[in-house]
């Protein structure tokens, strides 16, 4: 599949545009007019910067304002017109932008629309160029494509086709069916953009909130789909307007979005498979991966080893041996779930998340399908006879490793620290429930992407928890078994700043626990510091569920929060912040499958109250 995206998508340059995609991969550009205006370089000088870096210009746009006007200002159009082929000539582009008429359109008739088209055809056709007829979802008069298929086929010229663009078709909920009546050869150009569900006016949807494929909520698998069956054989190009694109690092940004393509280009094959449909398109399937069984492994990176390990013994973990290679490495297990912690790194540095191993069926078919989507290797180094870990960096900079289930259920590397898996029958905690991880905003729809198309979990609907700093964004990448389970959360301008916690926003390892009273009582006894709850939880706590009195009284005894659904409930206690890390005990009674939610708020108040505290004491010593 030829893959091309629009210089409008990236930050930066035009020239520091093309180095950018060129070094994701993409095999063309659109060439947004705006860039090129403002840019030093000749229009020859970037078809000769196109030609070295191996891009083809697949499109110069946009052209906007040109149909259903009056004789007047059409005739300055057709002038206005042939000034850009003539650019378009020098630039060594065919194929121009015609947006349908937004802000000078007087004339509602199709017949004067598709002449005016004809025209403008006739002229580019003098100069070799073709003009791809757009229905901006805001357009006076035309606003959606099947219109716009319709004056273009009144216009009956062979310079004049049509361009398709998922965002103006799916925001307005129209059916891109329709698409496959469209002869191919009609088919000039097609953009695509995905997008949250939004309720806002959709020029304002377009302009700020688009994203790449896989990051939003459109069908965008069944919008190619259609494409396929119409037998579209031309570049498929990204146009993004997204503020958080256009202030990101241009190389990253360009990475992600070609990630997003080779993703929804293996979706759109599987999708198709079986059908007796003729791949125009040369779609390439990625190596199929199933969803990860669960957590193998994570991995803590701390200069605090005395406080973090502490912390994992108050906890009910053990010390399950060091590294046999790596001295500064340990393990602490606690039945099935194991902790590698890493204390290689400058005393007194923050304990963060550094690694998080997943239980996968073919290791090297992940690790093959990460990297076909641009996902960066992590290097690792192993002695003699020690197992070959093989992983790659998130968008935030976790590395993520892909790890084989073998049939005993012990893994192999446990042996470089001396350690068995253990029984679990005396362990209260019996598995990682979840994990979640902070993201920057800038990053964010990057990382929903990344587990999507490289760890096949699916991304649950957003929420907005509200906190002293913000809305704290939460949205939840899950396996279909539930036995990965990871919310994202981003954090609140304010907290990136440093005026929540003094430092990055923190993240936390939840733990399930088959008795959290028992949990809590043995963290108690070791001494743990419990994330304190206020006296107003838990009156209105009794308030919402009328709970026995005696149970409220264990609950606030123990500091820990509630939450009931018509599945089940939802008991849980969080530990105070080390660095940027925290941990939660969970236990689930019968079908609850959220996150006690409600409860966030309580957690975020807590966390900001005893980060201040501490801050303020820092600051007078």
């Amino acid at each position: 599949m030829r893959t091309s995206i629009a210089t409008v998508c990236l930050s930066g340059t035009l020239e520091e545009k093309m180095h950018a995609a060129a070094a994701a991969g993409f095999d063309g550009i659109e060439v947004f007019e705006q860039d090129l205006v403002v840019s030093p370089s000749s229009p020859e000088e970037i078809r000769e910067l196109a030609a070295q870096l191996g891009l083809s210009l697949d499109l110069y746009q946009p052209f906007r304002d040109a149909d259903a006007v009056g004789p007047e200002l059409f005739a300055a159009n057709l002038r206005r017109a042939e000034a850009k082929f003539q650019l378009m000539n020098r630039l060594g582009t065919d194929t121009m932008l015609v947006c349908s008429n937004v802000g000078t359109a007087e004339i509602d008739d199709d017949e004067v629309v598709a002449g005016q088209l004809r025209e403008l055809g006739e002229l580019a056709a003098r100069y070799g160029v073709r003009l791809a007829y757009e229905a901006l979802a805001w357009g006076r008069f035309v606003d959606d494509f099947e219109h716009a298929q319709r004056i273009v086929d009144l216009a009956d010229h062979p310079s004049v086709g049509t361009c398709l663009d998922s965002f103006h078709i799916l925001s307005r909920a129209w059916d891109p069916a329709p698409i496959e009546g469209i002869a191919a050869e009609k088919i000039f150009f097609v953009q695509l953009a995905d997008a949250p569900l939004l309720s806002m006016d959709v020029l304002s949807w377009s302009r700020h909130h688009r994203v790449f494929p896989g990051e939003g909520d459109f069908d965008m698998v069944g919008f190619m789909t259609h494409l396929v069956r119409a037998g579209y054989d031309g570049p498929v190009s990204l146009e993004i307007f997204n503020d958080a694109f256009r202030q990101a690092d241009v190389n990253r940004t360009a990475v992600d979005g070609l990630r997003s393509l080779r993703w929804l280009e293996d979706q759109t094959r599987r999708a198709l498979d079986g059908e007796p449909v003729r791949d125009t398109l040369g779609l390439q399937a990625l190596p199929a991966v199933e969803e990860p069984a669960g957590y193998d492994f994570v991995e803590i990176r701390t200069g605090r080893l005395g406080e973090t390990t502490r912390l994992l013994h108050q906890l009910g973990f053990a010390l399950g041996g060091h590294h046999q290679s790596k001295e500064n490495v340990q393990l602490w297990v606690q039945g099935p779930v194991r902790i590698v912690v890493n204390d290689d790194v400058p005393d007194g540095s923050p304990t963060e998340i550094a690694a998080l191993g997943f239980e996968v069926a073919d290791p090297d078919a992940a690790i093959d399908r990460a990297t076909r989507l641009a996902a960066l290797p992590v290097p690792r180094s192993q002695g003699p006879g020690e197992q070959v870990l093989r992983g790659v960096f998130a968008p935030d900079g976790t590395e993520v490793f892909f790890c084989g289930r073998p049939a005993d259920g012990v893994p192999a590397w446990l042996g470089e620290f001396g350690a068995d898996e253990e029984s679990h029958d005396a362990a209260l905690v019996t598995g990682v429930d979840h994990i979640n991880m902070a993201q920057p905003w800038q990053h964010y729809d990057e990382a929903v992407l990344f587990y999507t198309s490289v760890l096949a979990l699916a991304a649950q609907p957003s929420q907005d928890v509200p906190g002293p700093s913000g809305l704290v964004r939460s949205q939840v990448m899950r396996s279909a078994s539930g036995a990965v389970r990871m919310p994202l959360n981003v954090a609140p301008a304010a907290a990136e700043q440093g005026s929540f916690v003094g430092a990055a926003y923190p993240e936390h390892v939840a733990l399930y626990c088959t008795d959290v009273f028992a949990a809590a009582r043995r963290a108690r006894r070791r001494g743990l510091d419990f994330l304190p709850v206020p006296q107003n939880y838990y009156e209105d706590l009794d308030a919402r569920f009328d709970l026995d009195d005696e149970f409220v009284a264990s609950l606030q005894e123990l500091n820990l929060l509630y939450d009931r659904d018509a599945d089940g409930e939802f008991l849980h206690f969080y530990t105070g912040t080390l660095g940027t890390v925290f941990f939660e005990v969970v236990e689930r009674r019968g079908g609850y499958a959220g996150f006690g939610a409600p409860n966030a708020p309580v957690r975020l108040a807590a966390q900001y109250r005893r980060s201040q505290a501490e801050h303020r004491a820092r600051t007078e010593a």
